[in-house]
C-alpha cells in the first residue's frame, strides 16, 4: 500500500508518495491514482509520518528556508539510471550542470540523450535535482516531459535565473 499527500506549491500542485518507510514518487499531477503501473493501491494521508516529514520539508524548500532534502528515499531503476540519479544528487543548490557534464562525470561520454532519458524517469523530483541539468548552451531543456516553465520557476527560486 501507498500513501500520499497533496501541497498546493509555487509551480502547481504536487503529490507526495510514500510507502511505509519511504518516499517512494512525486507527481506533478494526480494520474498515478488511476495510471500505476503496478497495480498499486494508494490511500490519501496527510498525517502518515513520512508523508508529512516530506511535506513539511517541500514547504521549507519553496519558502527558500531549504537547500536540501534528509528523508528516507527508494528509487527503482535500471543500473545507468541509479548512476545518473545519484550524479543529479551531487548538484548542489544553486548550481547547475548541463548532459554533457553528467555525461562525463558517470564515464559514459556519448551517453548524453540517455542521460536526459534518465532524468524524464526521475520519480522524485525536486529532491533528486534533475531540474538543476541543462542544456550545453545553457538552454533550459527537457523537465517532466513538457514542464519547462516549473524548470525555470524551480532555477529562480534556488538563484540560478533572474
Amino acid at each position: 500500500m501507498l500513501y500520499y499527500n497533496s501541497l498546493d506549491t509555487p509551480i502547481g500542485k504536487i503529490y507526495i508518495i510514500c510507502d511505509t518507510n519511504y518516499l517512494v514518487r512525486i507527481e506533478f499531477n494526480d494520474d498515478f491514482l488511476v495510471l500505476d503501473p503496478e497495480g498499486e493501491r494508494f490511500v490519501f494521508d496527510a498525517a502518515h509520518p513520512l508523508c508529512k516529514l516530506v511535506t513539511k520539508q517541500m514547504e521549507e524548500y519553496f519558502l527558500g528556508k531549504r537547500s536540501t532534502f534528509d528523508v528516507p528515499f527508494k528509487m527503482k531503476g535500471t543500473d545507468f539510471q541509479m548512476e545518473v540519479w545519484q550524479a543529479l544528487s551531487n548538484i548542489p543548490y544553486g548550481e547547475v550542470k548541463c548532459y554533457q557534464d553528467i555525461a562525463k562525470e558517470i564515464n559514459r561520454p556519448l551517453a548524453v540523450r540517455a542521460i536526459g532519458q534518465a532524468n524524464r524517469r526521475n520519480p522524485l523530483p525536486i529532491v533528486i535535482p534533475c531540474h538543476r541539468v541543462i542544456g550545453k548552451n545553457k538552454d533550459l531543456v527537457g523537465y517532466a516531459g513538457d514542464k519547462i516553465g516549473m524548470k525555470e520557476q524551480l532555477l529562480k527560486l534556488e538563484g540560478i535565473l533572474a
